[in-house]
């Protein structure tokens, strides 16, 4: 029984890594949810609207869609594309180094800052799902 379990253990650990190492060459999906703080969601859209969706995708962030839930006032949940995971930290990286995005961030929280939290996610589609 306790080889057994071993065996297992070992099986499922190399799936495990075969899969995590397919994925790492793969696009990945990546979804953000910002919350804002009170009274700053218009202003987050404003920003996203007239500056971060064009500066995103300049620097090869792929914009894929934008949701307001429906259920939580101070909430934008977005979705962008990456060609992996590597890529998306350097995409990152490149984003929040150019002056012009600095330039719309100062601006932008000039009379406070606009999120309180930011949680991001990581997804790599599966093999049934129809957006790969």
């Amino acid at each position: 029984m306790y080889k057994l379990t071993i065996i297992m253990m070992i099986t499922l650990f190399v799936g495990l890594s075969a899969h995590a190492a397919k994925a790492e060459g793969s696009i990945v999906y990546e979804l953000r949810t910002y919350t804002t703080n009170e009274g700053k969601l218009e202003n987050l859209q404003s920003r996203f609207r007239d500056h971060t969706l064009r500066l995103f995708e300049k620097h090869g962030i792929k914009n894929i869609g934008y949701w307001m839930p429906t259920d939580k006032g101070n909430t934008l949940t977005y979705l962008l594309q990456h060609n992996s995971r590597e890529a998306a930290k350097l995409l990152w990286k490149s984003f929040i180094a150019d002056p012009a995005w600095q330039e719309v961030y100062e601006n932008s929280i000039a009379d406070g800052p606009l999120v309180s939290n930011i949680d991001s996610t990581f997804m790599v589609a599966t093999d049934y799902s129809p957006m790969k």
